[in-house]
């Protein structure tokens, strides 16, 4: 017998979000963020580096509100992404370990210089791709309910995505700040519709299924977890090589090691992402983009940049940010056949562009002459 839950809007909705390519999807009540006092604690400890926006829009957070008012409650969207077969293969461990250091070897001119960038970069720029969908998924809740309103967002709302996610039944927050779903790991994207209808929330996922591992903390190359649950963004690869602007610290520049754009270490090693390997996913991906020739960007002008950057999410850090990290990447690696591409590198209009470059000479001639 049918007892009203096929037909109800919020199966209607997960149905519509899942045409979307969404493979997550819950309803969390609209109410206080569970970790906002935690959120403002690592604030005020400094572990957001010069991400000043977070400051500026700190008390928004507080409740969603902020977003859409008024608002009864929230869907989580998860759209996943990354090549799943070929990640684990190139770890080939029955631990499901990485070196932190190793490069893949699919597709390389030369493995030995390429920098590595992150799974989530590795195809268009995400934003976009996320926000024409939830906006669909948000037009579509206001057509089927006439009269209610509804606001898509996604990663640069005052939002405190995780904690709602959590709350809708999406997964736990593991020990590397990841939201984790028992079935699909942790990559994936979060996104979010805010409604003023007051729809059944589902089920808030309780408990944590990381045990004791701490496979995520123990691979940090720069140790940016102080503790479990904890990430000091300062150290983190990702935020290192995206968010800042100014020089990488010199004490941090060494563990980057091949890293060119973000960093998957702490999910490549989660055992819980052993599981999704071979897993079809929506986002799509561009072989081109798993690793990069860190040469061939110190060559790159500023509409050399523009043309095979702007629909990138690399376009983000712009010019100066990733020859910034393609300039410390050829220190790591080392090779002295990247000496003349940095030598011209001294002579870039940016600052941090000649600083990294000058310190990868000193690295890679200290390194030679040894």
């Amino acid at each position: 017998m049918d007892d009203g839950r096929e037909t109800s809007v919020e199966h209607r909705l997960k149905g519509r979000a899942r045409e979307l390519g969404f493979s997550l999807s819950g309803i969390a009540p609209a109410t206080d963020a569970d970790g906002f006092a935690r959120f403002a604690d690592w604030l005020d400890r400094g572990y957001a580096g010069e991400m000043d926006y977070l400051h500026r829009f700190r008390d928004e957070r507080r409740h969603p509100r902020a977003v859409l008012d008024p608002v009864r409650a929230v869907l989580m969207v998860g759209l996943e992404y990354g090549q799943r077969g070929a990640r684990s293969a190139e770890r080939g461990t029955e631990d499901g370990g990485q070196s932190a250091s190793s490069v893949p070897r699919s597709a390389l001119r030369d493995p030995r210089s390429m920098g590595r960038v992150a799974a989530y970069a590795q195809g268009p720029e995400y934003h976009r791709f996320i926000w024409d969908r939830l906006n669909d998924l948000s037009a579509w809740l206001e057509a089927e309910v006439p009269g209610c309103r509804a606001e898509a967002v996604a990663d640069t709302a005052p939002l405190l995505e995780r904690d709602f996610a959590r709350r809708a039944g999406l997964g736990w927050v593991g020990k590397n700040t990841m939201l984790i779903n028992p079935h699909r790991g942790s990559f994936f994207f979060l996104g979010a519709v805010l409604t003023d209808l007051a729809l059944t929330p589902d089920l808030p996922f309780t408990g944590s299924h990381c045990g004791t591992c701490t496979a995520c903390l123990d691979a940090c190359p720069t140790g940016a977890f102080p503790r479990p649950h904890v990430l000091d963004a300062t150290k983190c690869i990702s935020y290192l090589t995206i968010e800042l602007r100014s020089p990488i610290p010199s004490d941090l520049r060494e563990p980057m090691g091949d890293w060119l754009y973000g960093c998957d270490v702490c999910q490549d090693v989660c055992p819980w992402n052993r599981k999704t390997a071979g897993v079809p996913v929506p986002f799509p991906h561009d072989p081109g983009l798993e690793a990069l020739d860190p040469v061939e960007l110190l060559g790159l002008d500023e509409d050399a940049f523009r043309t095979r950057f702007k629909k990138t999410s690399m376009w983000r850090n712009r010019r100066a940010g990733l020859l910034r990290n393609a300039a410390i990447v050829l220190g790591n690696v080392g090779d002295e056949r990247a000496l003349p591409a940095l030598e011209r590198a001294l002579a870039d209009k940016e600052d941090v562009i000649r600083e990294a470059a000058a310190w990868a000479i000193g690295r890679i001639r200290q390194r030679t002459s040894s």
